[in-house]
């Protein structure tokens, strides 16, 4: 694949890109059904501009496919299923198809009981939780996902100065009448993903967002991945309390509901996911759902914005406007994420591809 960058107006058509991407899965023996989830969602969180979980993540995940890291067939384990409240053993299988498969789940049971959640441990890694959102906000339901990966360690509690916790992202989807609210945030200030792409960028955080080990704050990525450093929870230094907080949240949904987590010291890639589905039918209705949202989104944007700022967005407006912009003309990639396809296209023998632009 020609590399290039957003900037320099290198961008690929979405539907080839992905056909593209699922070939390279499926050329190192995943099962199509995995390999067309795998593609979509990372292309999906590209088109939303969540560049570092998009097919940057290719490469880590075509390794583990290859290397026996990621299981390529099969159907997780399911430890319970109570109706409303599912629970998955996911034999490390693709993060995508597992993510997809149990939001298309929730929804089928979410019309009988209102409220669906599923619970899975073990599985591989699901890239950008807002990559499966509209999956449910389009059928007029509320979402909400959080994660956590118990094998790794790479987050500090407040007030520590070694790393116990990961990013643990938590994400929502809010239907209204018009776009979607769309939010994924981490408990931690950034993530390790993050973290490695601006190291291999030789960059630095734009602020402290790390310490050393020994407690001292930096903006040096590497003190996290090769000092024995942490990266510091949301609010930092001052407020880290509150991401703090949230991380703990997020790993007892993520671990202590599927049973599976910290406690069982898990090896490699072993992630794990809370996945709820809310029909506002089963409660007052849609349609009064929608004019709360409405009214709520209308009354951000109608807030006065601070001396140089243009107007207040809400979350997943400019996700949105960057996904109908990929469709029109194209989504931006960088060059290492070009490249890092080039080089597996390349290995099976599989053509290139060229940008629209």
């Amino acid at each position: 694949m020609t590399s290039g960058t957003a900037d320099s107006g290198r961008r690929y058509d979405v539907a080839t890109l992905i056909a593209g991407v699922s070939a390279i899965f499926k050329a190192a023996a995943m099962e199509a059904e995995k390999a067309d989830a795998v593609a979509e969602i990372l292309v999906e969180a590209d088109t939303m501009g969540r560049r570092t979980h998009g097919v940057a993540l290719a490469p880590f995940y075509l390794e583990a496919a290859t290397s026996g890291a990621m299981a390529l067939s099969g159907a997780p384990d399911v430890v319970s299923d109570r109706g409303g409240c599912i629970t998955w053993r996911g034999r490390r299988l693709p993060g995508p198809w597992l993510v997809r498969q149990a939001v298309g789940l929730a929804l089928e049971r979410v019309r009988q009981h209102g409220i669906a959640t599923v619970a899975i441990s073990d599985s591989h890694h699901i890239g950008a939780l807002s990559a499966y959102l509209r999956q449910a906000t389009e059928q007029g339901c509320m979402i909400q996902i959080a994660s956590s990966v118990p094998s790794v360690r790479g987050v500090a509690p407040f007030g520590a100065a070694q790393a116990v916790l990961t990013p643990n992202p938590f994400a929502a989807g809010v239907p209204t009448s018009a776009d979607p609210i769309l939010i994924d945030v981490s408990a931690s200030i950034t993530t390790i993903n993050a973290a490695k792409q601006t190291a291999k960028a030789g960059g630095r955080f734009p602020q402290p967002w790390a310490i050393e080990a020994d407690g001292r704050p930096t903006d040096d990525p590497n003190a996290v991945l090769e000092r024995a450093g942490t990266l510091l929870p949301a609010g930092g230094l001052d407020h880290g309390h509150k991401g703090y907080a949230w991380a703990l949240i997020a790993e007892a949904l993520s671990q202590g509901l599927p049973g599976y987590g910290r406690a069982d010291a898990p090896k490699g890639t072993s992630l794990s996911v809370f996945i709820q589905v809310i029909d506002p039918e089963a409660f007052a209705g849609l349609e009064a759902f929608e004019r709360q949202s409405d009214f709520l989104v209308d009354a951000c944007r109608a807030a006065k914005p601070l001396p140089g700022h243009d107007a207040v967005r809400v979350p997943g407006d400019r996700a949105m406007d960057l996904r109908r912009d990929a469709l029109a003309h194209g989504v931006p990639l960088s060059p290492a994420a070009a490249e890092g396809l080039d080089t597996w296209a390349d290995r099976f023998g599989l053509p290139t591809f060229q940008p629209v632009a």
